[in-house]
């Protein structure tokens, strides 16, 4: 099962991935991938929607905490990067003849089925999550385009109010009719458009804080952040900003696809290796670009979400185009972080059900003036069925800045931390109490508790926001 990244993350690469490990003339599988390749492959999925709430999070954080806590979030995930790079061979990281080329099949070979299966619902969970937050943004997006206009045509201090929930459908249906296309393969020319996307909105984001930052002749911002009326709203906010961060970073959900392009000798462990420390450290300057220089542009009214919160206002055409790449970016996101959950829909109820006709009979429909395709009635079903669920949550809970941190907690210690760690126990042979094993179950537990801050921080933002 080939899995979309941790981080909302520019989710348009794994066709990219795929396209560097093609079966051979031989029916084996030539790969041809190299560090840099990797490094671009991860750099690009890291770099997603996840930056534009950046400012916004160090703004809670303040000038010391904020641009540490992304400092320290950079070094969890190196390290964690480390750790599940020598999983992908077993049982020796280096010379194992058995290639782990999805996270579940090495959670599944290293800790078990049980545990595979606790990856997979993780796993899952995290993509049906992300399919909400593309659709929120996405929308956001359009009426900031409409807003954008709207300013520019009768002034900052006009009555621009749009409804989101509009938007959301008409998303909904976009992703309705791209939910047929039928695999990852399929989808490659996505992949590069929503790649492109990414970047141009990202630095757009970075260069309109830097103007600005410029144009005001002083940097903006404080010490300790937001003053909040209460110490316990400040905490609430305080966790709400680590849950953001989170979600920015960890990219272990497709860490191991990355790997699998990598040709050897030198030892794909070794490489992969290599390539995430470059990778997280032009992604760790580049976030603390983005975040720090909308810090300092806006101070303590650094918007939730960098392009649609309109601390920019002119040039107006900029602001359409950036969120226009946004929009046409979480078009291609969203797909690539469902088509996992619709290929293992399919394998499991072909699996559960091989004599149904619903399930496994295609037919041809033609429609005038286009060619004939075909259809699966399951298929149809199903893929209706999970785009209207993502649309109808994110209807009910339309928060950017929450649901972004509550999904960076959810994922970050289970996905990012404990089974990276436990596997590399199993593959190193750590004994049990030794220094090392100390060592590393302290980190655990330690992101562990970061987690579950975040997590009820971000749960306590969403009720606030749906009760207020």
């Amino acid at each position: 099962m080939a899995l979309g990244e941790g981080g909302d993350h520019g989710a348009a690469t794994l066709p990219l991935i795929a396209d560097q490990a093609k079966h051979g003339g031989g029916g084996g599988i030539v790969r041809s991938g190299s560090m840099w390749t990797a490094a671009a492959h991860v750099i690009t999925a890291v770099i997603g929607s996840g930056v534009l709430s950046l400012a916004w999070s160090i703004a809670q954080l303040g000038w010391v905490a904020g641009p540490a806590a992304m400092l320290v979030f950079a070094a969890v995930t190196a390290l964690q990067s480390t750790l599940f790079a020598d999983c992908y061979r077993s049982p020796d990281p280096e010379h194992g003849p058995h290639r782990n080329r999805t996270y579940a099949k090495a959670v599944d070979r290293n800790l078990g089925s049980s545990s595979s299966w606790m990856c997979m619902l993780l796993q899952h969970t995290a993509l049906f999550g992300y399919g909400i937050a593309y659709t929120i943004t996405a929308s956001i997006s359009c009426r900031a385009i409409l807003k954008a206009n709207c300013y520019h045509e009768h002034g900052h201090d006009a009555h621009c109010d749009y409804g989101g929930s509009y938007y959301m459908l008409v998303f909904g249906a976009a992703q309705l009719l791209l939910s047929f296309i039928p695999d990852f393969h399929d989808m490659a020319w996505l992949s590069v458009v929503a790649a492109v996307m990414s970047f141009s909105y990202a630095f757009i984001g970075f260069g309109l804080g830097l103007a600005t930052t410029i144009a005001n002749g002083t940097i903006k911002g404080s010490i300790t952040g937001v003053q909040m009326r209460t110490p316990m709203q400040k905490v609430w906010r305080v966790s709400q900003a680590i849950g953001d961060i989170a979600f920015a970073y960890p990219y272990s959900l497709i860490l191991l696809e990355i790997q699998d392009t990598l040709k050897s000798p030198p030892a794909e462990n070794k490489t992969m290796k290599r390539a995430s420390m470059i990778s997280i450290l032009v992604t760790t300057f580049f976030y603390l670009c983005c975040g720090c220089f909308g810090y300092a542009a806006f101070g303590s009214d650094a918007p939730g979400n960098l392009l649609t919160g309109f601390g920019f206002y002119e040039p107006y055409w900029l602001i359409d185009f950036a969120n226009a790449c946004i929009i046409l970016h979480l078009l291609g996101g969203y797909q690539v972080y469902s088509q996992p959950i619709f290929q293992f829909a399919d394998r499991f109820f072909a699996e559960r059900f091989p004599d149904s006709g619903f399930v496994n009979d295609f037919h041809t429909v033609r429609f005038a003036c286009l060619p004939a395709c075909r259809v699966n009635l399951l298929r149809v079903c199903f893929r209706t069925l999970y785009v209207a669920s993502t649309t109808a949550v994110a209807v009910a809970f339309p928060y950017f800045n929450e649901v972004l941190a509550l999904l960076g907690a959810l994922n970050f210690w289970p996905l990012a931390i404990y089974f990276p760690v436990e596997m590399y126990f199993i593959q190193r042979n750590v004994p049990r109490w030794s220094a090392r094993w100390v060592v590393l179950q302290t980190f655990s537990v330690v992101c562990l508790l970061v987690s579950a801050f975040a997590l009820v921080g971000s749960i306590e933002g969403l009720i606030t926001q749906k009760l207020g």
